[in-house]
């Protein structure tokens, strides 16, 4: 069982990352939540019944791991320290404006509650309404909704920082 666990995690390690980078903005916070994610899982593992595809139980676990966490985050004080990106040096290859805007972008997402975060991740996934909705637990057409009314807060979160 152990090896099996193992072997699905390497191969699916993607999911779990795309989940750590959603939700945090330090390596260490990464770190630690891929930590925690992975220990859900291996909890969890015996109770999958592959009923579902391995990607869905896998983001409903991860999704519900970093939603936690996050909600536990905003009840501590506030922890932020120097970042990397304060040490940058532009470097003239990239093009800038893209990753401006991807930086906006990142910040607007930061904003938004953990449920949309989780729809908002998936969707960026290319994941259809079906699938979002059966990972995250709420109807497809809820997830059409939600996705439409986060779009909406998007434009005007990143209206504000521009």
């Amino acid at each position: 069982m152990e090896k099996e666990f193992l072997h699905i995690i390497r191969k699916n390690q993607g999911i779990i990352h795309k989940v750590c980078n959603i939700y945090c903005d330090t390596e260490d916070d990464r770190n630690d939540l891929f930590q925690e994610i992975v220990v859900q899982l291996w909890k969890s593992y015996p109770n999958f019944r592959r009923e579902s595809k391995v990607s869905t139980w896998m983001y409903r676990v991860a999704l519900n791991t970093a939603i936690t966490s996050f909600k536990k985050s905003k009840r501590r004080p506030d922890q932020s320290s120097l970042t990397y990106e304060n040490f940058q040096i532009e470097d003239e290859r990239y093009d800038t404006e893209t990753e401006e805007n991807i930086k906006v972008l990142h910040k607007a997402i930061q904003q938004l509650t953990g449920i949309e975060k989780s729809i908002v991740l998936l969707y960026l996934e290319n994941k259809k309404y079906e699938e979002i909705a059966e990972i995250t637990g709420i109807t497809q057409n809820y997830v059409r909704v939600k996705m439409n009314r986060i779009k909406r807060k998007l434009k005007k979160l990143m209206v504000t920082e521009e």
